[in-house]
This record gives C-alpha cells, structure tokens and sequence, in this order.
C-alpha cells in the first residue's frame, strides 16, 4: 500500500526484495529410491530412531495383533448369534406346531370318537362336587 509519504520509487525496489522462492519439500527421486531400498534390505532396522524406540514398535505391534484378534472373535460371535437365532426359531415353530397337533387330537368330539369302542360314554349330567365340612373338635 502506498503512503503518502512514501514515494513509488521506494515501494517499487522493496517489492522485489519481498518475493523470495519458496524451496521444494518434496526428495528428489534417488532419495525415495533409497528409503524404500533401505526398507526392503531391512537396513532400517540398525537406525538410532528404531533402536531407541524398540519398545514403543513392540508394543504398537502387539496392539494391532489384539485389534485383528478381536475383529476374528467379534466376527466367530456374530456368526454363532445367527445359527443361534435360527435354530431358536426352527424349535418354536416346531414348538406351535406340536402344540397345534394336541389341541387338535384333545378336541372334545374327537375323544369321544377315540372312546366309544372301548365302551365309554360321555356323561350328560354335570359332575357334582361333595365337599365334607370338618367339625371343630372341643
């Protein structure tokens, strides 16, 4: 921005002392090549970062084995609810249908069908209920 006081001269030569290049971040290409060499010989391995940091790796380690570990025993889980679920219903369906064939064969008529040729009859006569009332005894 341009001042009063400031002459366009001045704001002209400060200009370009501002704009500087800024510097790549990326590796050039040999350098990748090299990390991933050095990954694949295993020399990675003797570097002073992974030996310093040994017992963080390990531990990182065994927490990623846990991780899948549990996924394989949430997925066995997962799987045994649902053969427990259909056989749960496989047994009540054949529990409705048991129960459907005895309502069906305990009918009324039907049992007296099922007893006339052994020489039982059905009573007509309601059944009377003799109740005996107990003396208190002095």
């Amino acid at each position: 921005m341009i001042n009063e006081y400031q002459n366009k001269e001045e704001v002209q030569k400060e200009s370009p002392k501002k704009k500087k290049r800024k510097k790549s971040t990326r590796k050039p290409l040999g350098e990748s090549s090299k990390t991933f060499m050095q990954i694949i010989n295993g020399d990675f391995l003797t570097k002073d970062f992974v030996l310093n940091n040994l017992t963080y790796i390990v531990f990182f380690v065994m927490l990623l084995i846990l991780i899948v570990g549990k996924g394989y025993y949430v997925n066995q889980l997962a799987k045994e609810t649902s053969n427990m679920e259909k056989e749960l219903n496989q047994m009540t369906s054949d529990y409705v249908e048991t129960k459907a064939k005895l309502e069906e064969e305990t009918r009324r008529q039907v049992l007296v069908d099922k007893l006339t040729p052994l020489g039982l009859k059905e009573t007509r006569k309601p059944t009377k209920v003799v109740r005996i009332k107990k003396e208190e005894e002095e």
